[in-house]
């Protein structure tokens, strides 16, 4: 019964996605569009979360509650297309895509293929900023995303300590680091009032431009061992607002 329902939620979500794309029309509002697609990313999130640690049942529960919640935003919008999204190119294709990436998660999950599974995932976020930021629409999630891929180039691979024998490492981290600091104090900026109330969020958030103010010490003093520990705090600190808030 539990494969049957979710073969009928994986035909809807496709099917809702394509009369999105026939019928859209630009009077919808932007706010209620952006809280029902934050509503589906919430059960995404979740679910890449178990999918990273492994946990395949509970991320295909997630799926289908994210196919579910994906259903409800292409129902919703079919016909009301967003007016600050109106004359957006990747409007349509953007929907059907992440319509189509969710049933490629569920398939994957279900095939123990759980990398895969979260790659399709993660590639929704993408997808939808790209598709968000082609009409000057900006979303704390969008910020959250360029703070990641920010953190990526700081520290790309957390197995290998920076060698600041090199006069140049030195240069180039304090560069990364300014500009993961300059995204992380604008996601500050736009996050919603009861975001950034949040003592999580705050947390969160406070926790990792603490720890990048640490890091000119360790710079100065060519101390690897402490630059390296700054940035596994800061690579905990951003997996964990990619999770709550990407």
């Amino acid at each position: 019964m539990v494969r049957v329902r979710k073969s009928r939620t994986i035909t809807a979500v496709a099917a809702a996605a394509l009369l999105f794309i026939a019928t859209a029309r630009a009077d919808g509002d932007l706010s209620a569009f952006n809280a029902a697609v934050e509503n589906a990313a919430a059960h995404q999130r979740v679910a890449i979360g178990y999918l990273r640690t492994g946990n395949l049942d509970l991320a295909a529960v997630e799926i289908e509650k994210l196919g579910t919640a994906w259903q409800t935003v292409t129902d919703r919008f079919a016909a009301r297309r967003p007016a600050a999204l109106k004359d957006n190119p990747l409007y349509g294709t953007t929907m059907l895509d992440v319509s189509l990436r969710i049933v490629a998660a569920s398939m994957l999950t279900d095939a123990g293929r759980a990398e895969a599974a979260r790659e399709s995932l993660q590639s929704v976020r993408q997808r939808l900023a790209d598709m968000r930021k082609a009409s000057g629409v900006a979303v704390l999630a969008d910020c959250i995303l360029d703070a990641n891929t920010a953190m990526d180039a700081l520290h790309p691979d957390r197995e290998n300590r920076p060698d600041l024998s090199k006069p140049e490492t030195a240069a180039d981290v304090s560069a990364k680091a300014r500009d993961y600091s300059d995204i992380l104090k604008r996601c500050d900026g736009m996050a919603p009032d009861k975001v950034r109330q949040d003592p999580e969020f705050r947390r969160l958030l406070d926790g990792a431009l603490a720890s990048l103010a640490l890091l000119p010490k360790a710079l100065e003093a060519r101390d690897g061992d402490l630059l390296f520990r700054i940035l596994i705090e800061l690579r905990s600190f951003d997996h964990l607002l990619a999770f709550r808030y990407g």
